[in-house]
C-alpha cells in the first residue's frame, strides 16, 4: 500500500518511479546515520575542538552546535515531508525560492558532497595511518584514497539491496564500537576528572600542536572549536537524497534524517566526553595536535583491545564513504534528471540490472578523487565540505521561511506546524556564524573556494542556464 502511495506522490511531483524503492525507515535513518558517523568526523576532526579552548570545547561547546544542527534537521524534515524526491534540497529551493535558487543550491549541495567524500576518505586513510603505523605521503595518500573510493563505488553500482544491507550493519558497528570504547576510556583511565567539560584552556599555536593560530581571545578560540561537532555532525541530506528508494518517504525522511542527528548529537557527546576525561595529561595531548586521540590510545588502552578498536573504527569510517557516495550519486542523478549537469542524459541513465545510476556513481568517483589531490590539507577539505553542504541545507529552509503559509500552503504528513518559522529563523543564523568560523586561518583557502564558487555559478548561470534550464516539474507548475 505505502509503494501504491509513495509512486502517486512521487508522480504529482512530476517523475515516474526509475530506481528500486526497498529501503525500510530504518534503513532511511541508517543511511544518514552512517554518513554522520560519529567514529569518523568525531575521531579524525578531534584536534580542531581539542586544541582550541580544551575540554569545554567538547562538554560545552558539542551541544551547543548540535542544538544548531538539530534545528536544521527539523527544518528540512519539514520540506522533506512535502517533497519526497531524490533532488532532495535542490528540489525544495526550486519549487520554494524559483529556478535560480535550486540551481545554486544544487551546485553548492554537489559540490558539499563530493568534498565530503574526499574528507571521509582522506581521513580514514590518516585515521589508519596514525593507528596501523602506514607511512603518511601524499603518493600513498593518492593511491589508498583512490582504492577506497573506488570500492565503495563498485559497491554501489552493483545495487541498493547491498548498499543498504552495508549502511545497515554500518548503523549497528556505529553503536557497538562507539560504545565500546567508551566504556574501555573509562574503565582505563588514570583518573577522572569531570571539570575539564567546561574548563577553558588556552591551545591555541604551540601549546596545541599549531592546529589553531596562537591568539589570546578564548571567545574566539571556543567559536572555532565548534568546527569539530559542525563537521562530525553533517551529510544527514542523504535520507533525503534515497528518498525515491524508501518507502513511506514522506514521513520516513524526515524520521530517519532527525533521529539520525539526534543520537549522534547523544552518542557522540557521551563518546568524546570519556575520550577528554581518559586522557592523562591534557596539556601533553593537546601539544601533540592532529595525533591526540592515538597518544591517548597508546597510553590507557591495553594492545589487543586497542587494535580491535582501531578495527572497528576503520571499517566504520570506510562504511560512512560508501553511505556519502550513494547519497552524492542520487544528487547527481536527480539533478541531471532536470537537465542541470553537463551530459545529463548520460547521468541520468539508471542501469536496468542493478536499478543504480551508475553514471552518476563513477563521476562522483572522479570528481572527489581529484578534489583530494588538489587539495590535499585534511583541514581545508573538513571546512569546505561542512560550508558547502550547510549553505545548501539553509538555502531551501530559508526559501521555505519566506513561502511558509504563503505559496507553500500544503505541508506533508511530517509537520511542524508554526515551530518551523522560530527553527528555520535558527538555522539562517547559526550557518551565516558557521560560514564565519570556516573562513578564519589556517582555513582562509575556503574562503577564495566559496567565493570562487560563488562567482562561477553566477557566471554559468547568468550566461548560460537562466535561459536554458527548466528546473524540476513542479517548481515550472508552481510557477
Amino acid at each position: 500500500m505505502h509503494d501504491l502511495d509513495d509512486n502517486a506522490t512521487l508522480e504529482k511531483l512530476g517523475y515516474a518511479q526509475e530506481l528500486r524503492r526497498r529501503m525500510s525507515g530504518f534503513s532511511n535513518f541508517a543511511i544518514a546515520f552512517s554518513v554522520i558517523c560519529i567514529l569518523a568526523g568525531g575521531i579524525t576532526s578531534l584536534q580542531l575542538g581539542l586544541c582550541s579552548v580544551g575540554g569545554a570545547s567538547v562538554g560545552i561547546g558539542w551541544p551547543v552546535s548540535c542544538l544548531f544542527s538539530v534545528c536544521v534537521a527539523l527544518s528540512m524534515g519539514q520540506v522533506a515531508s512535502a517533497f519526497p524526491t531524490a533532488g532532495g534540497l535542490y528540489h525544495w529551493a526550486s519549487i520554494l525560492g524559483g529556478r535560480g535558487a535550486g540551481w545554486v543550491t544544487a551546485w553548492f549541495n554537489l559540490v558539499g558532497l563530493v568534498t565530503v567524500i574526499s574528507a571521509i576518505n582522506v581521513g580514514a586513510y590518516k585515521f589508519a595511518a596514525g593507528a596501523f603505523g602506514w607511512p603518511d605521503t601524499m603518493g600513498l595518500q593518492v593511491l589508498v584514497v583512490t582504492a577506497i573510493t573506488g570500492a565503495q563505488c563498485l559497491m554501489n553500482h552493483l545495487g541498493i539491496r547491498l548498499t543498504t544491507i552495508l549502511t545497515d550493519c554500518s548503523g549497528y558497528l556505529i553503536f557497538f564500537v562507539s560504545a565500546a570504547l567508551t566504556v574501555a576510556l573509562l574503565h582505563y583511565a588514570h583518573s577522572l576528572d569531570f571539570a575539564r567539560l567546561w574548563t577553558f584552556q588556552n591551545f591555541s599555536g604551540p601549546a596545541g600542536g599549531d592546529v589553531w593560530p596562537a591568539t589570546t581571545s578564548m571567545g574566539y578560540l571556543f567559536l572555532l572549536g565548534l568546527l569539530l561537532p559542525a563537521y562530525t555532525v553533517t551529510g544527514f541530506d542523504a535520507s533525503a537524497h534515497t528518498a525515491e528508494e524508501t518507502v513511506n518517504a514522506a514521513r520516513a525522511v524526515p524520521r530517519g534524517m532527525l533521529s539520525a542527528v539526534l543520537i549522534s548529537s547523544v552518542f557522540g557527546y557521551i563518546m568524546l566526553c570519556a575520550i577528554v576525561l581518559a586522557i592523562p595529561a591534557l596539556p601533553l595531548a593537546a601539544s601533540q595536535g592532529g595525533n591526540i586521540f592515538y597518544y591517548l590510545m597508546q597510553e590507557v588502552i591495553p594492545d589487543g583491545l586497542r587494535l580491535a578498536l582501531y578495527v572497528g573504527i576503520a571499517v566504520s569510517q570506510f562504511l560512512c564513504g560508501l553511505a556519502t557516495v550513494t547519497s552524492a550519486s542520487r544528487m547527481v542523478y536527480a539533478f541531471a534528471r532536470d537537465g542541470g549537469l553537463p551530459r545529463s542524459e548520460s547521468l541520468r541513465q539508471v542501469n536496468p540490472t542493478y536499478l543504480t545510476p551508475v553514471n552518476a556513481i563513477w563521476t562522483i568517483f572522479f570528481l572527489s578523487v581529484a578534489f583530494t589531490i588538489y587539495t590535499p590539507v585534511y583541514s581545508t577539505i573538513t571546512v569546505v565540505c561542512t560550508i558547502f553542504l550547510y549553505i545548501s541545507y539553509v538555502l531551501p529552509i530559508s526559501m521555505g521561511l519566506v513561502a511558509f503559509r504563503r505559496s507553500w500552503t500544503t505541508m506533508g504528513p511530517w509537520d511542524l506546524g508554526s515551530w518551523y518559522r522560530l527553527v528555520a529563523v535558527v538555522s539562517v543564523l547559526g550557518c551565516g556564524m558557521l560560514l564565519f568560523i570556516g573562513f578564519q586561518p589556517p582555513n582562509d583557502k575556503a574562503l577564495w573556494i566559496t567565493l570562487g564558487a560563488l562567482l562561477l555559478t553566477g557566471v554559468i548561470w547568468f550566461g548560460w542556464e537562466r535561459k536554458n534550464f527548466r528546473g524540476p516539474p513542479e517548481a515550472l507548475v508552481r510557477k
